[in-house]
């Protein structure tokens, strides 16, 4: 007797099928890997948004991954767009056999949505024939082209559509027939189908069409589906499916058939053979780095060394014949790093976004994250920080004991951000440059106020039961599971409230499911060929293009990843700059403010630090008052100090008690001292670890790296192997005890759970210095770039106002006759007149057709 052949499941949808697919896909291959198939699709609505996720974790279990997508056909031309025959296209299943099928895929799901989207992402026959080779076609669905004809008892126009996808795929075509019981529809188009397959000679697969993974799933998808369409589960004209959309092994498929016997194993034969057909293998883990255009006679290396050193020139020398041996040992040791990694077309890619933005008048920011740590990323004027002076590592930049992916974060005003990312796509080409996709998922509460209103629960017992789930911590969700179990007030609402319990046990197989669709908002991919040629674009939203993967899976297919971040603080520093210059008339550039100026550590003395970046909060203003910051290294550490952790733990209020007093401060060993010095003897940066590492264990930069990371992400294996090289190391180079230097280590591996990069709160506090200083002597001229920016946020005007009276600046209404589109500041600098844009319902186009009119014709006297 022959043996069986094994079930594979070519038509699957996901959770990146939005609130219509329910399988996650772990989940999902966890399942296919217990019903022990060795192979299995993901075939999403219109998206490939999963296939990368899906891809890899398949190759994890071992299981064969068929990445696909139930692609949207135009009844018409993919460009038409009107009437209904527009808005409902068929469906059809497309797989890719092999790498070319994937980039083919890529390209039909890109111009289905950026050329053919109405209603739907669409395709149409001219594009499957040009994009064919390479993937595998399966008939579809009830909703496929052909399984309508059949529908419509027109065998004649069946016949031609199967011969058309015959003549275009040959032997990758195949019929689709899909056995749902005693599903009427289905069984008229199986048997239509099978006519076909016997007069033409076209095999044909068995599919089930799962959208969720196990059969006791079918109502939370049915509660899936309800939240999509906005209904409640008794509403009667609802949409609903009633048919069991699950992943099936292949002894339930044959046992629960409505078709003949040798007809049922034929079609799953025939799925074992097509993933056998399969042979797909995305390439993964490349840096891929697009080449920069540097001058006639130069490479990217030689171009980037004569751009360091001019700027170390220009920042270092200090009227000496020769640069300081400290900064000429650390530029080529940097050199050397990024040169043996192949980033030195990244770092110009980065200094040109800047350099171009710096030559249109867009102030960028002074740094942020780790970048602050290079001296190249300063010489160059990535940075406004000097890693020297400040003590900040390049490693905690770029390790050099192991390639990762550079990541340099720029900063802009949030309402000229767009002007870079659009001259970034003229240089490199828009078809290689995209922002980036991200997906909200349903966290516990929402799955639980989700799941009661379609329940059909009145909102506030659901609102009672949702509010008592606990918060996130520190931005992490908590599973719902989990705080049924550790929360005693949300366990006892479970176990005493049927109401609960009926929400909850529902609510948990929603959970963590995609709910929408954004755009991140700062990635953007720049790719050195077509981005259709690695991954699929999508219209995220109006007149944006986005990749179809978030962010994890762009990296993991090598692509760069530009954070182009939109800072409202550095919107606030252009207009006061803006404001000095017109009212002023003084030109002032924002990288030339001193640190040392008294007005500004006054301000931040006294806390009047209402505006001032960072350090808004009551809070953080009375422990300014406390501390009375004297330097620039205060206000850094209390960037990093002003969190939940060190707050906790009292490190900030020990941070201000050996400020106040240095009778407290101790170093524990005489090695420490240039570390802790700044702050007093307190551990308040990631990089102290890292240089307390290097200076008593004689740990390697990387070394230290890879000790601040291991610590960080709590890596056992990791820290115990760091922690028998840090004691014997601290005990040969340094000479101290075992008590000591085993208390240093635990108070170092606390220390990792509020730790912070210094480089990141050195940048972020010279925007403070910044806006600090710009308020100490600018008062007016601040508070009025300051409103405009929160000119739509009432409560944020309402405390702006308030701090203008408190500073003695009068606040003046709108005037036809004198208010312009802006709050501006009046010719004596006293005072802050409303700008037009604040009256509601006048549009930007009005004021600046009332302000054209008053230029031309003087002021206003009467309503005529």
């Amino acid at each position: 007797m022959a043996k069986t052949p094994e079930l594979v499941h070519l038509h699957n949808h996901t959770h990146y099928s939005i609130l219509d697919g329910l399988q996650k896909i772990p989940a999902m291959l966890d399942r296919v890997q217990e019903l022990g198939q060795k192979a299995v699709a993901i075939t999403d609505h219109g998206s490939m948004s999963g296939a990368i996720e899906f891809y890899l974790e398949a190759k994890k279990r071992d299981i064969k991954p068929i990445i696909g997508i139930e692609t949207y056909m135009a009844r018409r031309s993919h460009l038409d767009k009107s009437g209904k025959q527009d808005a409902n296209p068929y469906h059809l299943i497309l797989l890719a056999k092999n790498y070319q099928g994937y980039q083919n895929l890529c390209k039909l799901s890109t111009i289905a949505w950026l050329d053919g989207f109405y209603y739907k992402p669409r395709i149409d026959r001219k594009l499957l024939e040009q994009y064919s080779e390479g993937l595998i076609c399966l008939s579809g669905c009830a909703g496929g082209e052909l399984a309508k004809a059949i529908e419509a008892n027109d065998f004649d126009k069946a016949t031609e559509i199967a011969k058309w996808y015959k003549r275009v795929f040959g032997d990758d075509y195949y019929l689709e027939l899909q056995d749902h019981g005693d599903w009427e529809l289905g069984k008229i188009i199986n048997q239509g189908n099978l006519k076909l397959a016997k007069e033409l000679g076209i095999k044909y697969v068995i599919t089930k069409d799962c959208h969720y993974t196990l059969r006791e799933q079918d109502k939370a998808h049915d509660i899936l589906l309800c939240i999509q369409t906005a209904s409640n589960l008794d509403d009667k004209d609802r949409f609903r499916i009633d048919l069991p959309l699950y992943l099936t092994s292949t002894d339930e498929t044959i046992a629960s058939t409505q078709l003949e016997p040798d007809v049922i194993l034929e079609a799953i034969r025939q799925t074992d053979q097509i993933a056998d057909k399969v042979d797909l293998e995305i390439p993964m883990g490349q840096i891929l780095i697009p080449t920069f255009p540097v001058p006639d006679s130069e490479t990217e290396e030689s171009y980037l060394e004569s751009l360091v050193l001019a700027g170390a020139n220009r920042l270092y020398k200090n009227n000496q014949s020769d640069l300081p041996s400290e900064v000429t040992d650390r530029i080529k040791f940097e050199l050397g790093v990024i040169k043996r990694m192949g980033y030195c077309g990244y770092m110009l890619i980065v200094w040109d976004l800047i350099n171009w933005s710096k030559s249109q008048g867009i102030i960028t920011g002074p740094g942020r994250g780790s970048a602050a740590g290079s001296i190249v990323c300063y010489c160059i004027g990535i940075t406004d920080i000097d890693p020297l002076k400040y003590q900040l590592l390049f490693e905690r930049f770029l390790n050099p004991e192991r390639i990762s992916m550079p990541d340099i974060d720029m900063d802009f005003p949030d309402d000229r951000r767009d002007e870079v990312i659009d001259y970034a796509s003229q240089k490199y080409g828009s078809d290689r440059v995209a922002h980036i996709v991200t997906f909200g998922v349903m966290a516990a509460r929402n799955a639980v106020r989700d799941t009661g209103r379609v329940l059909g629960y009145d909102y506030n017992s659901i609102d009672s039961i949702a509010k008592k789930i606990p918060a996130p911590v520190q931005g992490r969700h908590i599973p719902l599971a989990d705080s049924i179990k550790n929360d005693p007030e949300l366990k006892t609402e479970y176990e005493t409230n049927p109401i609960a319990k009926h929400v909850i046990d529902n609510a948990l197989n929603l959970e963590g499911t995609i709910r929408n669709s954004g755009v991140h908002a700062a990635g953007v991919v720049i790719a050195p060929e077509p981005l259709v040629k690695r991954l699929p674009l999508m219209n995220a939203a109006k007149g944006v293009i986005s990749t179809q993967y978030s962010m994890n899976y762009v990296e993991g297919l090598g692509l760069l990843k530009f954070d182009f971040l939109g800072l409202s603080n550095l919107t606030i520093i252009k207009n006061t700059l803006r404001i000095i210059k017109k009212v002023y008339k003084k030109e002032i550039d924002a990288t030339n403010i001193p640190l040392d100026d008294s007005d500004t550590y006054r301000l931040f003395q006294e806390g009047k630090t209402m505006g001032i970046f960072q350090f808004e909060s009551s809070g953080m203003r009375s422990y300014l008052r406390q501390l009375k910051p004297t330097v620039f290294e205060d206000i850094v550490a209390m960037v990093a100090l002003y969190r939940p952790g060190p707050l906790g733990g009292g490190f900030t209020d020990q941070f201000i008690r050996r400020k106040n007093n240095p009778d407290l401060i101790e170093y524990g060993h005489p090695k420490l001292e240039s570390i802790l010095k700044p702050t007093y003897g307190v551990v308040v940066y990631q990089e102290q670890v890292m240089d307390i590492s290097k200076v008593l264990s004689g740990f390697s930069g990387g070394e230290a790296d890879t000790l601040r990371k291991a610590m960080g992400k709590k890596q056992r294996d990791t820290l115990a192997k760091m922690k028998d090289k840090f004691i014997k190391g601290a005990k040969t180079h340094s000479q101290v005890d075992d008590k000591y230097i085993n208390d240093l280590w635990s108070s170092l591996e606390d220390f990792a759970d509020y730790g912070f990069n210094k480089s990141h709160a050195a940048s972020y506090a010279l925007i403070s210095i910044w806006t600090a200083y710009l308020k100490a002597h600018y008062p007016a001229a601040f508070m009025a770039a300051l409103m405009t920016n929160h000119f739509e946020e009432t409560e944020k005007l309402t405390i702006a106002i308030k701090e203008c009276k408190d500073m003695g600046i009068k606040i003046l209404p709108p005037d036809i006759n004198q208010s312009y589109t802006e709050f501006a500041i009046t010719p004596d600098k006293q005072a802050i007149r409303f700008g037009l844009m604040s009256i509601k319902n006048v549009s930007e186009k009005s004021i600046d057709q009332l302000i054209e009119i008053r230029n031309q014709s003087g002021q206003f006297t009467d309503l005529d």
